[in-house]
């Protein structure tokens, strides 16, 4: 068994069609496989007939982008195994998509005002079957360098963050609410990547909502966090996960199937 619970597609900010990932997953040996595209479940018919085709085991999948309004950070909230409907999770994604969009097409006309020539009908047709345009689809038309490049990074860098003229960010969905939200629709929530984003002092909280999972193994993740994800999965009573995020060209350099995810009973 080798499984990647952890991987993004054209649906939201991954370049790669569902075909081209599980053809990947299929020549790695992957025998399960989630997508977690961002705030969308509208993936998952496409992900079903293909996993026929390529006879991979899925895992239907999300990953929330939330906030601990807290702690004043952003968190990332999986969800597996949620009924399809998944109604509670639609009616809380929809409006960050829409505000999501919003402020692509914003951060595409201020970097318009710098001399570029970013055609938004076009980054809105490439970026299907995503009807949200990500960062990334900007960036594509920006440059061709590779994602880990010096260029790409400091070009990101130059536009993106700080005192970039395309800089800030939309408002994010409630940890909280994210969790209930996937609990509600018969998921378990899991939260991706604690090392990344420092998440650790909000997943005791979270537990008590109904937080049923923590992503393990991740490529940002050190030893360190691998000895804290597990010290808590077990004070918490908390299944772990893993994968490699992969976003194919939009991401780090990886392959699907390369970090694989501990046997847990999401798989049974």
């Amino acid at each position: 068994m080798k499984v990647d619970l952890h991987v993004h597609s054209h649906y939201s900010d991954g370049s790669d069609a569902v075909s081209k990932v599980m053809k990947q997953a299929k020549k790695n040996g992957v025998t399960h496989l989630s997508f977690v595209d961002h705030d969308t479940v509208d993936n998952l018919l496409d992900i079903q007939q293909q996993a026929i085709h390529f006879d991979i085991d899925v895992i239907p999948g999300i990953e929330i982008s939330a906030y601990d309004f807290k702690r004043k950070r952003k968190v990332h909230v999986l969800g597996y195994n949620y009924k399809p409907e998944a109604n509670h999770i639609r009616n809380i994604c929809k409006p960050l998509l829409q505000r999501r969009n919003e402020h692509s097409l914003w951060q595409i006309r201020k970097i318009n005002e710098l001399g570029y020539q970013i055609d938004e009908r076009v980054i809105k047709q490439t970026a299907l079957p995503s009807n949200t345009i990500y960062k990334q689809h900007i960036m594509d038309k920006l440059t061709k360098a590779p994602y880990d490049s010096l260029d790409y990074r400091q070009l990101y860098q130059q536009l993106f963050k700080h005192n970039g003229v395309a800089a800030g960010d939309i408002v994010y969905i409630d940890a909280f609410d994210a969790v209930e939200a996937i609990v509600k629709d018969g998921g378990v929530a899991v939260v991706a990547h604690p090392g990344q984003l420092d998440s650790y002092d909000l997943i005791p909280e979270l537990a008590e909502v109904g937080l049923g999972g923590l992503e393990r193994n991740h490529p940002d993740h050190t030893e360190r966090d691998h000895d804290k994800v597990e010290a808590l999965a077990e004070e918490l009573d908390l299944i772990m996960t893993g994968g490699t995020d992969y976003h194919g060209g939009f991401g780090s350099s990886i392959q699907v199937g390369e970090i694989s995810s501990p046997v847990n009973k999401l798989l049974v």
